[in-house]
């Protein structure tokens, strides 16, 4: 029994102190990203990435709880409905584990494709992580498409506040698709500690520099 309550504990400190470091860091982050969210603005005045700054999309959250992801926008305006209007692209793209190549994809403008190779357009996520929709490490949340992944998992990859970054991306991003991709998110949930949390950071960091993975 003191066994088990050291370890609900530990749990407790554990929630409560990366909550505050998401909290700082979230903070932080938009402070010394602000000159780059000016600057990535104005580049949505002009061309073909003409319209709005933001993208948001409806993704499953903490305990299957629903919120709006945001990212700055490297695809066209009413980017879903063109793709989904293309019945065999849209086909292979649910084939193709939720993605498709970039060089196929008509949805994606220039501005975004660079924004992509770099992960800025990521960067406006640190705003979920202000609200507490996410977190700054955990599993990427997923699109209700993608939760039948997880088959009888789903409570399980649930039970993890989703994050800006996490143990997939960490390992490569694009180039690991399912199921192996779940049995790493998985992986992730049943062993989160500061250390671990940490090394994933770390090697995002490299992962992001490399370019590694990104579409």
């Amino acid at each position: 029994m003191a066994r088990v309550t050291r370890s609900s504990s530990k749990n407790v400190v554990y929630r409560i102190v990366k909550r505050t470091l998401d909290l700082v860091g979230a903070v932080v982050g938009l402070v010394f990203s602000l000159p780059l969210f000016l600057v990535i603005s104005m580049l949505y005045l002009f061309g073909d990435n003409k319209g709005p700054v933001f993208f948001k999309q409806k993704r499953i959250g903490q305990n299957g709880k629903p919120f709006y992801i945001y990212k700055f926008r490297s695809m066209i305006v009413d980017a879903e409905e063109v793709l989904k209007s293309n019945s065999s692209l849209y086909n292979k793209y649910l084939i193709n584990n939720y993605k498709l190549e970039p060089k196929e994809d008509p949805r994606i403008t220039r501005i975004g494709c660079f924004l992509r190779k770099t992960s800025l357009d990521e960067l406006p996520q640190l705003i979920n992580v202000l609200k507490g929709e996410m977190s700054l490490v955990g599993p990427r949340p997923v699109v209700i498409e993608e939760l039948k992944e997880y088959g009888n998992k789903q409570e399980l990859f649930l039970s993890a506040r989703p994050g800006l970054t996490g143990y997939w991306q960490a390992c490569g991003r694009s180039e690991i698709e399912y199921p192996e991709r779940c049995n790493i998110e998985l992986y992730y949930v049943k062993h989160q500690s500061f250390k671990f949390d940490v090394k994933i950071i770390i090697k995002t960091f490299f992962s992001v520099i490399k370019k590694r993975g990104a579409y």
